[in-house]
């Protein structure tokens, strides 16, 4: 960790003094390992600055589709106010069957194979913390979502990063044997990927699943960006071994319902029915006018979400087209909606100091890609979820600073 990060953590939450005073023996000791979601962090810092353009946050920009909002006005308007199940509306656990077996040629049981949850996050906080044990080890790719080291350190196991940095930021059935030890207990991968935008086809997942199947770990499969993949088909862990797999999806992503907090778990029965219990003492259920909304979601929303898909790509070639000209060097990305690039060779600082001073000179946010990993060190990600207007700015302003950071140096 830099130490500009560093001062910036101690600056936006707690002086060292405070630190230093703190009685760590009256919290779990679990905590002392994790710290505040840092790219939330680094938006406090720049947050204040005036006309920023924002490519620094993962979240679509469209609205959530009409049929989805009026299916959840006429579940209020019919009084569908009480408790759901705990696994979720039924209804909604068949919507997510068909779902899953309709786009991804996967069969799971509405009974006893999926768990409705709020966010994703809440079904990767379920998978981490009911299959992993203290002093397991769960694999993470480096670099990798911000939260996935945090949930593995709660659950009182270790995160092991394996550096992708080699291998165009994917994993690599070598690179996955060669991590595993008698401690492994998981593979954590997202695919399409946080931050790199990078996503694997069908022959690459068959190759990591026999890897997988072969040392006899489980793999949490987070697919939240499944229905953003440029090209190839998306291809499904659960596809291959979902004896194997707990698998994490939703709608936040691929339907435009960041706000509504509405994903699931799914793996096989053994796996679920033992998380349950962990599930119900956190969350008696989402919310159930929410739950008919992801019902619409699941089952009517394709020609939205091909529309979105198509919008996301024009605007990925866009900015490929724009940041080649430029000469940044980057990573093509194949799906989600990040584009993952160096830092150009004539600036002379770090990541983060580089995303700090397009911020502060040219009114541009986009993230240091060091807060994703030591893998990321010297990159940085954009979020292309803006207008065609916006991200023909941000090629404009990368253009300024280049020109006025030269002129400086000169």
């Amino acid at each position: 960790m830099s130490n500009i990060l560093l001062k910036n953590m101690l600056d936006l939450s707690i002086s060292l003094e405070e630190l230093m005073r703190m009685d760590y023996k009256n919290i779990n000791k679990h905590l002392l390992n994790t710290s505040e979601n840092l790219i939330r962090l680094f938006n406090d810092q720049i947050s204040h600055i005036e006309d920023l353009l924002f490519f620094n946050v993962g979240e679509p920009d469209f609205p959530t589709p009409e049929n989805i909002k009026q299916a959840a006005i006429k579940s209020i308007n019919a009084d569908q106010s009480f408790y759901a199940h705990s696994r979720g509306v039924y209804e909604l656990r068949e919507a997510i069957q068909r779902y899953l077996k309709r786009k991804y040629d996967l069969d799971y049981s509405p009974d006893n194979q999926i768990i409705v949850t709020a966010g994703a996050t809440q079904a990767l906080y379920l998978a981490v913390t009911g299959l992993v044990n203290q002093r397991d080890e769960v694999l993470v790719v480096d670099p990798n979502y911000v939260i996935y080291n945090t949930q593995i350190s709660l659950s009182g196991a270790k995160a092991v990063a394996i550096d992708v940095s080699s291998t165009q930021f994917k994993l690599t059935p070598q690179l996955l044997k060669e991590s595993i030890t008698d401690k492994t207990k998981a593979l954590l991968l997202n695919h399409p990927t946080n931050p790199t935008g990078v996503t694997y086809t069908h022959d690459e997942i068959k190759a990591l699943a026999e890897v997988i199947k072969e040392q006899q770990i489980y793999v949490i499969s987070d697919e939240v960006y499944s229905e953003f993949s440029y090209g190839s088909k998306h291809t499904s862990m659960a596809k291959f071994i979902p004896e194997l797999t707990l698998l994490i999806n939703g709608t936040s992503k691929s339907h435009a319902m960041t706000g509504w907090r509405s994903a699931f778990l799914a793996g096989p029965s053994e796996l679920i029915n033992s998380i349950y219990p962990l599930h119900q003492s956190v969350l008696t259920a989402i919310s159930t006018q929410i739950q008919y909304a992801s019902i619409e979601a699941y089952d009517n929303t394709d020609a939205e979400i091909q529309r979105m898909l198509e919008d996301y790509q024009a605007r990925r070639d866009f900015l490929i087209e724009g940041l080649s000209e430029l000469e940044y060097d980057f990573i093509i990305p194949e799906g989600a909606f990040y584009l993952f690039s160096k830092i150009p060779a004539w600036y002379e600082g770090d990541d983060y100091q580089f995303c700090l001073d397009l911020a502060h000179e040219v009114q541009i946010a986009v993230t240091p890609a060091q807060i994703f990993g030591e893998a990321g060190r010297g990159h940085f990600r954009i979020s292309y979820v803006s207008s065609m207007a916006n991200l023909k700015t941000l090629l404009e302003q990368l253009k300024v600073f280049e020109t006025s950071y030269k002129e400086k140096k000169a």
